[in-house]
């Protein structure tokens, strides 16, 4: 190995760029290769005649001093935005604050349910759900059943597509681990000014006043200009291993996902032509099971019956601009109406101002979808159409106000947990250790872990320090306790 190792990171999102980010700060060669024609992945900002959106909107906090520190290092101080956090819950015609305020909740649901509703979360303290491996049970032993009927059950299944019994309780260990009915009742009885105990009961956060794609545009910027390389538009077509190493990657120009998915017609000319990069490690955000599928010489059919298992759910958003009189105070709005498609509605123009245009606003209306359904392959037209229908039979706005329509598809926009993932990855991540230790796995796809963005972050920065500073940070235990474990060996027990 040189004196400065050379890297190769796939994928320029939140991972992969701060796995570039600290690199460079190290002067330490680095190929960045990005398969779409813009960087950011689901944390980047869909633009389109003028207006800015987010993929599923994301709020910039965190508890990780070194993430703090690396957002300030890549915007100034100025471009941030302190915005207040907003959301609510629409059931049954209502709206509900969340955090749970008391006497919002008992007035929308009336002295009766909210009786019940206290009597069914008593009823299950005293008797909780003897097994509670998978989700809907977690859920029931904290809350109660009508009030899991009433805020999770719905929104839950609209957003993974199966019934919430077939999740395991891991994505509440991974999500909301923090959240509890008794943590809710003191958040709504005694709310303490910018709440961060509990992380879904944030008050404030952080934002670039032009979206999260603007931290990883000026990343990449200042990437490429301290000598780093970023490819756009090339997909891994294989990573070659002998000898118990990886050696090299070998790419295809494909034109990113196309604009379906977001992205411009690529305008290169060299489709189909194969590039290749060589290096003394390789970074991976690529999905966990697309890493296995271009290993070369393949893996043993055991590891790829686990990485075929593994699954993800999509996403687009349907973006519709009307006036700003048409919009709402929230940053976003959960929808648990069984009787409509939309999961949730963002309003772009309470993330920040400079996201929309003087007089109009812009809502997102997302929708969690398998690539290549039904709604996935409907024409962009069509969804414009259904999100106008539904905004009208919300009651939030109406069709007449609806000015134009955009819509972003988003593919592997979350890694799924079915009861065998667990099983799936640690016959991954075994093949890996033993046979290309130098491939290191980072991020929210990367390691089919349904992380925030800065756990995500947090992986790749503490992969550079394992590479370059020779520390044996476990980064597979980032989010999985309250701090993440430093270990002797990057070998799991």
């Amino acid at each position: 190995m040189t004196e400065k190792p050379e890297v190769v990171v796939i994928g320029a999102g939140p991972a992969g760029l701060s796995a570039g980010w600290e690199l460079m700060k190290r002067e330490i060669p680095v190929t960045i290769i990005e398969g779409d024609s813009v960087v950011g992945g689901i944390s980047r900002t869909a633009q389109r005649d003028g207006w800015r959106f987010d993929i599923g909107g994301h709020r910039f906090f965190t508890k990780v001093p070194e993430v703090e520190k690396l957002w300030h290092e890549i915007l100034p101080d100025e471009d941030f935005l302190l915005r207040p956090r907003s959301s609510r819950i629409y059931y049954k015609g209502k709206f509900f604050d969340y955090p749970l305020k008391a006497g919002n909740a008992l007035g929308n649901l009336g002295v009766l349910e909210a009786a019940r509703c206290i009597g069914s979360y008593a009823a299950a303290r005293v008797r909780p759900p003897k097994d509670q491996s998978d989700y809907e049970s977690w859920l029931v032993a904290r809350f109660g059943w009508r009030l899991y009927r009433t805020f999770f059950k719905t929104y839950t299944e609209k957003l993974w597509g199966v019934q919430v019994s077939e999740m395991p309780s891991d994505w509440a260990a991974q999500r909301i681990k923090s959240l509890s009915m008794s943590n809710a009742i003191i958040n709504a009885v005694l709310p303490k000014r910018n709440q961060k105990e509990i992380t879904s009961l944030i008050e404030e956060f952080q934002y670039p006043k032009f979206g999260p794609g603007m931290m990883w545009e000026t990343a990449a910027d200042k990437i490429t200009k301290q000598g780093g390389r970023i490819i756009f538009e090339e997909k891994v077509r294989k990573i070659h291993h002998e000898n118990g190493r990886a050696t090299g990657v070998t790419t295809v120009v494909t034109g990113g996902y196309g604009p379906g998915a977001g992205a411009p017609e690529s305008s290169r000319s060299d489709l189909g032509t194969e590039y290749q990069y060589t290096g003394d490690h390789f970074i991976s955000s690529m999905s966990f099971s697309s890493l296995v599928r271009v290993m070369d010489p393949p893996v043993p059919p055991r590891v790829l019956a686990a990485a075929n298992a593994l699954k993800y759910r999509d996403f687009l958003t349907v973006a519709l601009v009307v006036p700003e009189s048409a919009g709402f105070p929230d940053n976003w709005i959960y929808i648990h109406a069984p009787d409509v498609k939309v999961g949730r509605i963002q309003n772009f123009a309470s993330w920040s101002p400079f996201l929309v245009k003087d007089g109009k606003t812009c809502l997102g209306l997302e929708y969690f979808v398998f690539e290549g359904d039904e709604m996935w392959n409907s024409s962009d037209e069509d969804l414009i159409a259904l999100g106008t229908r539904e905004l009208a039979k919300l009651g939030l706005v109406g069709s007449a106000k609806v000015e134009a329509g955009y819509v972003v598809r988003m593919p592997k926009a979350y890694p799924y947990y079915d009861m065998d993932y667990k099983k799936n990855v640690d016959i991954i991540r075994g093949w890996l250790e033993d046979n290309t230790p130098n491939v290191h796995p980072v991020g929210r796809n990367g390691m089919h872990r349904y992380n925030n963005q800065d756990h995500s972050m947090l992986t790749a920065m503490l992969t550079v320090e394992n590479i370059i500073d020779g520390k044996s940070h476990d980064v597979w235990e980032v989010n999985v306790e309250e701090d993440y474990h430093e270990v002797s060996s990057t070998k799991r027990a």
